[in-house]
């Protein structure tokens, strides 16, 4: 029977909504109001804790680490893949594939390719939805570009959305990392962009679902 494991990240949210249910309860109780009112009240309960905890569960993967491949960063769908500038390491022009994650899709990262972190820079900004296609350049973000021996370099970018409003990188300059690591999580709704060389085969489409540490996206 698999065990349903919650990341980390979400111990305060899950301890938090579990003390409002509880305290509530006891005060309804205590009131003595109308039962509608009661059964209501736990019903709404009921539901954002479900939302709570599926937010932050957390599965266990591995990825299948074939160093041709690169693997997708995270759960959700694939809204755009096109050509683009990347100016901030690479000064180049980069295959981009953007994954976007709802909010209910697992929001745990995972690094898409074995490589060692060269470049590291988080930048503030806007909060727009993060399908747009400006919030790769306007949205808060977080860049990384990793370089490998006998592979192409790549970068990716966590990227906070309407609803996102903390982006965690577990990540540090010098850092080498494996294929399916777990890099960093991004919470409530966001995107993850993978910046990859022009000589790569993208292997995804526009609309797919694509599984974190498991589903190729491109190959080279």
């Amino acid at each position: 029977m698999a065990i349903v494991r919650f990341h980390p990240e979400g111990k305060y949210w899950i301890a938090g909504s579990l003390a409002i249910g509880l305290i509530g309860g006891a005060l309804w109780l205590l009131w003595g109001g109308p039962l509608w009112v009661g059964v209501g009240l736990c019903l709404a309960w009921l539901v954002w804790m479900a939302l709570v905890l599926n937010f932050f569960r957390y599965p266990l993967r591995t990825s299948p680490a074939d160093p041709s491949f690169f693997y997708a960063p995270c759960d959700g769908r694939v809204v755009s893949i096109h050509r683009t500038f990347e100016p901030r390491y690479f000064h180049t022009e980069m295959r981009q594939v953007s994954i976007f994650m709802s909010p209910l899709d697992v929001h745990v990262n995972w690094a898409p390719a074995a490589g060692q972190v060269v470049f590291l820079h988080h930048t503030p900004g806007l909060y727009k939805v993060a399908w747009h296609p400006k919030s790769s350049l306007l949205n808060e973000q977080t860049f990384v570009a990793l370089t490998s021996e006998g592979g192409p370099g790549y970068a990716f970018r966590q990227i906070a959305g309407f609803l996102a409003r903390r982006i965690r990188t577990y990540l540090s300059v010098g850092q080498r990392v494996q294929p399916g690591q777990e890099v960093g999580f991004i919470k409530f709704g966001s995107r993850v962009d993978v910046l990859l060389p022009l000589s790569a085969e993208v292997l995804v489409q526009p609309g797919m679902r694509v599984r974190g540490a498991v589903t190729p996206i491109a190959r080279w």
